[in-house]
Parts: structure tokens; C-alpha cells; sequence
């Protein structure tokens, strides 16, 4: 069969329909063009020979980016059921030239088109698909395209040739009678477009006559259908801004082919149209034998009864809407109702794992890729890290060399940009020697990766050369310090000069103490890395326990500088990391412990500071053993009397047995501190109760159940008073006068073999 004497074949499909797919082929075999044209960028037409590559596994993406911007980029995703791939391997196979069509990468990135800014501010895009859909008396898109498209043929080949070729002809004008009755419909920017394929199509013709096809979207068939002048063409594509680009291959998956991927062009399940495509005959049974499976994996009983009444279900669905096969709706509505007990919690399990998807495709290594690139792929074969489209969790043990390498990697990596893990908390030890990482390739991260790329090419030297321009850069000393602590979690040894001259500058500089008390802590993290991934931090613990000491001078007369509500519970905050990041020093500075009680002492005896941080430091003092009881009292008592505004009083009561530090587990063993609040809170008068109840709502609100449940028992009976002085009739259910030695004594069996254990 030729091509129509109206000229070239084209075949107007959908991006990534099965249907679509199926039927180009269909068309192609049966028309056996001499050359074929398909829409995408014609940088791509030197890589298209890498689709006969066996390590080209779809679904990939050719990549095209700004040579001096890798940011500006874009992606033109092909599918195993995009008709664009079936037409290049059908080419490929057929042994006859496949080329590009659409309007170069290097114009759509390097600005805006002509005309592409003179659409009106409420101009709207038409949705071909919808407009036809409504013709055709469907409320939606997707069900008319399956029915029309998607289920023709399903599984098989797609019709014969003349059938398949007429389906082409009713889609084109049916899409002509759009353009007529909607101009470009809103999508200006597609004049452009166009005017470039006919001008590829008017060079293919005079290399191959008409004995060509052109496989495209088919709202652009009427377009090219057109008879326009060269002159025409030519003005439109005049003064086109460009860009130097580059090409390549990379991995895509098929959740980025869902529109919920952010993909502008993308299809709503990829998971079930890749099935719809393989699937060569019953694809119904088949898809519900899939989700049986899934579902027993997941551990719900699903036989092969359940697969039976499902596929009737939805066989009986279909025919009640008059559809010519079930479509996704009706095989989840049957699901639902057969399989999930019409349950939505197992469903949606089936739709992200099944009508969606997580397959990742691969690329060849003959595929084009900056050196940052190559050696991101050698150390991932090298450590058997293999980059998926899924969420995994990885638990790294850093004693292990090969793990102590996966970290330094994922680090150094994060550094760049390039976040395929993020850190995440560990189920079991939390020592500095175990990491968590949660794991998850994007399509996107190729991207990243050639950006990245101009700051080395090695991921080790390109990590150092970021660090080192990151700290050359900084303005702020919390800014040097995080980068201080990532350098030593990705062992750039190389880096840390740079790093620490630019932190010890704005150490020196930097006069705000809450600045130098949020950067203390992070250095003093950093401190342990040493010891487990062998990097040397001696000059950094230096520059630490500088840092130290000038917040110990500094602290006090900032903390009594009259400071507002927020302030104080900031500079608080800022008291509690330096408390930890001090203890962390003492290891190696016992005098830097000193020194700090010191100034904790200060804060909590000075009335002039706000009561928030007067019980913090009263309440740090006596964890530590430097605070006697007596003296805690003292201090309480004092901050709680009469004379004491009620809000100071409220604050002070937050810093010291507020947040999750077990303030509620001490007051329910010190009930002379606890008689101390409840006297205050019960003489606090009427109009300041009012005031200050919603922190002391806070600050109590925060203790778990029990100890809740145990402070009210207290406060019941009043606190001083024993629990032998209640009467038994008025202890509630749980509580007894005295202990128990016999039922105390059944427990230590029970204690003894959970210690052991």
C-alpha cells in the first residue's frame, strides 16, 4: 500500500496511547514508507541509533539542555506504548531513515517564540479530546478516547491496514474541523512549531518524494496539511532567539508520565496503558490476575474466585454503559466491590502500584553524559547502588567500609543538589556509626547531575570545589557552620581549610550571641564524625570552644537587655543547644563545663532576665547535679511569689518543667516542687489567670498520659501530704496507701530476664 495521493502518510496519535501505538504501526506496516518523521527536537536525530541498543530499555527520556545552563532543560519522555517509539523501531527494523521534526531545542530554550506572547491575558486552551468527547455525548476525555482509540484492537494489532488508515483520516479531520472552529485554540506557541515541520517535511520531500509518514499529535495534522508559502514559514521562524544544547538519553518512569508527575503531556495511569499495550489477548483477566497477585502479597485472601466474579463484574459494567470493552473504571469499580470489600485503603494501593507504576527504564552506556555523570555511575555499580524509581530505606552500618563509602557518596551528593537520599531517623541505635537514608531516583536528578557538572568531574572534586565556592560565599555564620558539619559528613578533607577560614572570619566578626549560640551546636556535631569516618577535626573543635567561650561572656548581659515574649523563648531555645553542644566539648575543655554552670548560675539567680530562661537554667543546673534541691526551691519559690508578675511566674514555670524534658516526671517525684506551683497557681488572681492559662496550658499539655493522670492524683490529695494520710476510701482505682511487697516481688523475674535480653 502507498501513501494517499494527497501526499505524505500522516498519522496523528496521542503521546503515549496504546492504541495510538499499535494502530502506527499497523499504518506503517501496511504503508511501508520510505523515511519517517516524528515529532521531537532535531538535536535528537544523531541519538536515535542507540534505540536499537538491548541496554535501551523504555520508559527514557531525550534530554536536551542549555550547554551554559543546565538548569534551562527539557525532557521529551518516550514509553515502550508511545507511538513515536513503536514508529523509530519500526524504522529502525525496516532499515529506512527516522529523523526529528519539531522546532530545534535550541530555540525552546533559549527563550520565548515569536508570537508567543500575543495571546490574550484570558485566552483559553482548548482540549481537543474534551470538545470531541462532548460531541460525541461523553461527560469524559479519557473514557471516549478509550473507547474510540484504545480499546480498538486491544491486544491485537491494531485493525488491517485499510482500517487503520481510514481511523488516521476520520481523526485528521476531525481535528481540521477544530482548527477551523478554534484558529491554534490558545496553544500559540504551536504556529511556530509548525512552520518548522513543514519545513522539515518540504526537505523530506525532495530527498524521498511523497513515499514519507509523519507521526505526530494529531492536533497539528491539519496544520501540516495546510498550504502555506515557504515565505510564510520562513517569517514566522525569523529572529528565533538560540541557544547552544546538548542531548542525551536518561532513565524516565512511569509515574513521571503521569500527569500528577507534573509531566505536561502526560496520561493519568501508564501502568495500566504499558499493560493494555503488552497484553495480546484478554487483557481484562490478565490486569485482574496482576492485582490478585499484589494483593495476596499484601497479605489479603484474594482466590481465583474472586478474579472470576471480578472480570464478570466488570464485563457486565461495560456492557450496561454500552462501552466495547471494561476501561479502567469499570476493572477498579470491580476491584473495589469483588476484591477490597469496598474498601478505598487496598484500591489506592493498586492504583499507585499497578495503574501507575514505579518502572524505571535504563539508558545504554554508549549514551552521551557529562564526566560528572560517568563517575556517579561507576561508584553506584562499584557499591551496588542501583538507582530506583520506588522508595527504599537503607540502613548503613559506618564501621563497614563499603557502607562508611554509600554515605560519603549520598553526602556528597546532597551537597551538589543532587537529593537521590534523604536522611532519615533509625528504627535502631541512634550512635553516630548507624545512618538511615530513604532512597528515590527521580528523572529529574539527570538534570542536576550535568549542572552539576561544572564543578568537577569526579563527584569527590566536584563536591570540594562546591564546598569551598559555598563558604567563600556565606554571609552568615550559620551558614559556614551547617557547611562545616556537611564537609565532615562527606569527607571532604580537601574542603575544610576553606571552610574553616571562612567560619573563623565570621566568627570574629559576628557580634549577635544568638547567632553564635545557634552556630555552636552544629559545630560541636561535627566534632564526632572524627572518630568514626576518620576525618581530622582538631582545627575545628579550635575554632568550637572559641566560640564557646564568647558565648559564655556574652550571653548573660544579652539575656537581661529587656527582651519581648518571642525573644526570650528564642534565646532559650538557644540555651538548650548550647547546654548540649558544651557537654559535647567537655570531653576535651572539663574547664568549658565549668565555665558554662557558671553562666547558668548567673541566669537563673538574675531577676533582670525574662522567667522563661531563669527556670531553664535552674532546671539545667539541677540535671546536672550542680543545683541542690534546697537551692531549687529557693529559687522556685522566689520566682512564684506574690510579687512576681503572673506571666514572668507562668514563663518560669515553662522553662523549667516545660517541652519533653521530663519536667512532669520530676514534679511527680518532687512534690515540694509541685505544692510550690500549685500554691502559685491557685493565688494568681482572676484576671492575670486568664492570661497566662494558655501557657501554662502549653507547658502542661505536653506531658504524656500518665504522668497527667499522676500529677491530677497528687493535686487531688494535695501535695505534702502522703499517700497513707488520704483515706482508702478516696484513693481511685490504681492507687494504694502503701506499696505492695508481695506483688512488687512478682515483677523482678519478669525484670531480670528483659535486662538480660
Amino acid at each position: 500500500m502507498s501513501p494517499s495521493p494527497r501526499g505524505p502518510l500522516l498519522l496523528g496519535v496521542r503521546h503515549h496511547g496504546p492504541g495510538s501505538a499499535r494502530a502506527v504501526r499497523a499504518a506503517l506496516d501496511a504503508a511501508r514508507p520510505a523515511a519517517v518523521l516524528i515529532e521531537g527536537p532535531p538535536e535528537g536525530d544523531g541519538l536515535l541509533a542507540l534505540a536499537a541498543d538491548p541496554g535501551m530499555r523504555p520508559p527514557v527520556a531525550l534530554l536536551a539542555h542549555a550547554a551554559d545552563d543546565p538548569g534551562r532543560a527539557a525532557f521529551w519522555p518516550l514509553a515502550d506504548f508511545s507511538p513515536e517509539w513503536v514508529a523509530i523501531r519500526w524504522a529502525q527494523q525496516a532499515g529506512v531513515p527516522v529523523r526529528f521534526m519539531d522546532l530545534p531545542a535550541a530555540h525552546s530554550l533559549a527563550g520565548a517564540e515569536p508570537g508567543a506572547d500575543h495571546a490574550e491575558p484570558d485566552a483559553v486552551r482548548v482540549d481537543p479530546l474534551a470538545v470531541l468527547a462532548e460531541t460525541a455525548g461523553y461527560d469524559d476525555p479519557e473514557r471516549w478516547w478509550e473507547d474510540v482509540v484504545e480499546h480498538r484492537g486491544a491486544g491485537g494489532t491494531g485493525g488491517a491496514g485499510e482500517e487503520v488508515l481510514g481511523a488516521f483520516e476520520a481523526l485528521g479531520e476531525a481535528m481540521g474541523a477544530l482548527r477551523e472552529a478554534y484558529g491554534d485554540g490558545g496553544h500559540h506557541r504551536d504556529l511556530v512549531r509548525e512552520a518548522y515541520m513543514r519545513q522539515r517535511m518540504r526537505a523530506a520531500r525532495r530527498e524521498f518524494g511523497d513515499a514519507y509518514a509523519v507521526v505526530c499529535g494529531a492536533w497539528h495534522v491539519p496544520a501540516l496539511r495546510a498550504k502555506t508559502t515557504v515565505a510564510a514559514d520562513k517569517a514566522l521562524l525569523s529572529g528565533l532567539p538560540k541557544a547552544k544544547v546538548e542531548t542525551t538519553w536518561v532513565p524516565w518512569t512511569h509515574r513521571r508520565l503521569a500527569r500528577a508527575g507534573g509531566y505536561g503531556a502526560g496520561i493519568t495511569s501508564p501502568g495500566w496503558y504499558a499493560h493494555l499495550f503488552e497484553a495480546r489477548d484478554r487483557p481484562v483477566e490478565r490486569w485482574l490476575t496482576k492485582v490478585a497477585g499484589l494483593l495476596r502479597a499484601e497479605d489479603r485472601q484474594v482466590s481465583s474466585a474472586h478474579v472470576i466474579e471480578a472480570v464478570r463484574l466488570a464485563e457486565t459494567l461495560a456492557a450496561m454503559r454500552g462501552r466495547p470493552l471494561p476501561g479502567l473504571t469499570e476493572t477498579l469499580e470491580a476491584v473495589r466491590a469483588v476484591m477490597c470489600d469496598g474498601s478505598d485503603i487496598p484500591l489506592a494501593l493498586i492504583e499507585d502500584r499497578l495503574v501507575v507504576g514505579d518502572v524505571l527504564g535504563e539508558v545504554p552506556d554508549a549514551a552521551p553524559v557529562v564526566p560528572l555523570q560517568r563517575d556517579l555511575t561507576r561508584q553506584q555499580r562499584s557499591l551496588r547502588l542501583k538507582a530506583e524509581a520506588q522508595d527504599r530505606e537503607l540502613e548503613l552500618d559506618l564501621r563497614k567500609d563499603t557502607d562508611a563509602a554509600k554515605s560519603l557518596l549520598l553526602h556528597r551528593l546532597r551537597l551538589l543538589g543532587i537529593g537521590w537520599g534523604t536522611p532519615a531517623a533509625s528504627r535502631g541505635s541512634t550512635g553516630t556509626f548507624r545512618e538511615t537514608w530513604r532512597l528515590r531516583w527521580e528523572p529529574e536528578l539527570s538534570v542536576r547531575v550535568a549542572e552539576a557538572g561544572i564543578w568537577g568531574t569526579t563527584v569527590l572534586a566536584a563536591a570540594t570545589a562546591k564546598a569551598e565556592a559555598d563558604a567563600a560565599g556565606a554571609e552568615e555564620l550559620g551558614e559556614v557552620t551547617a557547611l562545616a558539619e556537611r564537609c565532615l559528613l562527606a569527607g571532604l578533607s580537601e574542603a575544610l581549610p576553606a571552610v574553616l577560614r571562612a567560619l573563623a572570619d565570621r566568627a570574629a566578626l559576628d557580634t549577635d550571641v544568638a547567632r553564635l549560640a545557634k552556630a555552636l551546636p552544629a559545630l560541636a556535631r561535627s566534632l564526632r564524625y572524627g572518630d568514626v569516618r576518620g576525618t581530622d577535626a582538631t582545627a575545628l573543635g579550635t575554632v568550637a570552644a572559641g566560640l564557646a567561650e564568647r558565648i559564655c561572656v556574652a550571653l548573660p548581659p544579652a539575656c537581661a537587655a529587656g527582651l519581648d515574649a518571642d525573644a526570650a523563648a528564642e534565646l532559650r531555645g538557644h540555651v538548650d543547644g548550647v547546654h548540649g553542644a558544651v557537654a559535647l566539648l567537655a570531653d576535651t575543655d572539663e574547664g568549658l563545663r565549668e565555665r558554662w554552670s557558671a553562666v547558668l548560675r548567673t541566669l537563673a539567680g538574675r531577676d533582670t532576665v525574662p522567667g522563661v530562661i531563669r527556670g531553664r537554667a535552674a532546671r539545667l543546673l539541677l540535671d546536672d547535679g550542680r543545683l541542690p534541691a534546697e537551692e531549687t526551691a529557693r529559687l522556685m519559690g522566689l520566682a512564684l511569689s506574690p510579687a512576681a508578675a503572673p506571666a514572668d511566674a507562668a514563663g518560669w514555670i515553662e522553662g523549667f518543667a516545660g517541652g519533653s524534658s521530663g519536667g512532669g516526671t520530676l514534679l511527680v517525684h518532687d512534690e515540694r516542687l509541685l505544692g510550690l506551683i500549685d500554691a502559685w497557681l491557685v493565688g494568681v488572681p482572676e484576671r492575670a489567670f486568664t492570661d497566662v492559662l494558655p501557657l501554662l496550658r502549653r507547658t502542661f499539655g505536653a506531658y504524656e498520659s500518665g504522668v497527667k493522670r499522676s500529677l491530677g492524683e497528687l493535686v487531688r490529695r494535695g501535695p505534702g501530704r502522703s499517700a497513707a494520710a488520704s483515706s482508702a476510701s478516696s484513693a481511685p482505682e490504681g492507687f494504694a496507701p502503701d506499696l505492695d511487697p508481695e506483688r512488687a516481688d512478682a515483677v523482678v523475674g519478669l525484670v531480670r530476664m528483659l535486662l538480660a535480653g
